[in-house]
């Protein structure tokens, strides 16, 4: 009888395992799920639009603020200085702000026109110029001019706006000014592009239609077109000289001895009657002051500034084009092809450099 020794087999025991529960999402839950989705959507959609009106406003719609220059901070009657900056192109934007925002702006008692600019077309200076009378009239405030570095040509054309003014018209003893005259730049390309082959072509209703194109030497007859067209405008910028200067109505012989496109110094400028006086910022807001009939302690002066553009915030002002005018759309590239005349002190392309 054989005996099985070996331990008896005891069944694994298995602990139970509990019930597999599915979690629901209540009706309250799944609600204040929705709705925080919601308002993240409209809070997106909210910034988005706040942005967007932002970007207007910064990309196209600049507006002028006022930023503490002297005298009192509290206040009420104002000395506003405008800029003139750079190149003038069409008059509009920037320069049109400031004479709007004068216009509007009731506590403005006298403003300082600051021109640091070597000119530009002939219908932007005399858009300015036609503005800034048109401000003096409505608003019966008086206008005193401060030349910085240069204040030629257009620049000196904008300045007759101060009219019959005495001591109305301050440089700097370094300005450079003048510069009365007319100029239609030109350039004859027609022997390099026969060099590299290229030719006119053009398909005109006339013979003068593309009169002054760069690819072939003028014609006499175009060049007595372009020179009438200086030559009156040229009559123009005398005549708005005399209404600014009022020496030269009495001595026009003086004025045709001056108007020779050259540039002055300061001194030179004040010996021939174009300035009244050298001085500096500081000098003619104490004159627009004085003009204004103001209190000096009862005075705030402030200086208009551009609002930035988002280019400006993202780039910095002075990332641009070398040869672009500042605050210049890209149109500006087709200007140069197309003749015009200036109000400007001409030294070439390389003066385009500088821009406002």
């Amino acid at each position: 009888m054989t005996t099985d020794n070996s331990p008896p087999v005891v069944a694994a025991v298995v602990p139970p395992q509990p019930p597999i529960v599915v979690r629901r999402w209540s009706v309250g839950a799944i609600i204040v799920i929705v709705l925080l989705l919601l308002g993240l959507i409209f809070s997106a959609f909210l910034n988005m639009m706040l942005l967007g009106m932002v970007g207007l406003r910064l990309f196209e719609m600049p507006k002028v603020r006022e930023e503490y220059f002297s005298h009192s901070k509290t206040a009420r009657d104002k000395v506003v200085i405008m800029s003139l900056e750079g190149l003038i192109l069409d008059g509009r934007g920037f320069m049109k702000d400031q004479i709007d925002q004068v216009i509007e702006d009731e506590s403005v008692k006298a403003v300082v026109l600051r021109i640091n600019s070597p000119g530009g077309t002939v219908s932007g200076a005399d858009y300015i110029y036609h503005h800034l009378k048109k401000m003096k009239e409505k608003r019966n405030i008086p206008l005193v001019v401060s030349m910085g570095a240069i204040a030629a040509s257009g620049g000196y054309y904008v300045a007759m706006a101060v009219g019959d003014t005495p001591r109305s018209i301050y440089a700097e003893p370094t300005t450079w000014t003048g510069s009365i005259g007319v100029v239609i730049p030109h350039y004859n390309a027609a022997e390099l592009a026969e060099k590299i082959g290229i030719q006119e072509d053009s398909v005109a209703s006339h013979r003068l239609k593309t009169m002054g194109s760069i690819l072939r030497p003028m014609t006499e007859e175009e060049r007595k077109i372009f020179q009438g067209l200086v030559d009156e405008s040229f009559e123009r910028f005398k005549e708005i000289v005399k209404s600014g200067r009022p020496v030269f109505r009495k001595q026009a012989a003086l004025l045709d001895k001056l108007a020779t496109g050259q540039v002055f110094t300061a001194q030179q400028a004040k010996a021939d009657g174009l300035i009244d006086e050298i001085g500096f910022l500081e000098d003619a807001v104490d004159r627009a002051i004085e003009l204004a009939g103001l209190d000096p302690e009862n005075v705030r002066v402030v200086q208009y500034k551009k609002e930035p553009t988002m280019a400006d915030i993202l780039f910095g002002d002075t990332v641009r084009f070398p040869i672009r005018p500042a605050g210049a759309d890209w149109s500006w590239l087709l200007e140069l092809s197309v003749p015009r005349a200036y109000y400007l002190f001409w030294q070439g392309p390389a003066l385009l450099r500088s821009g406002s």
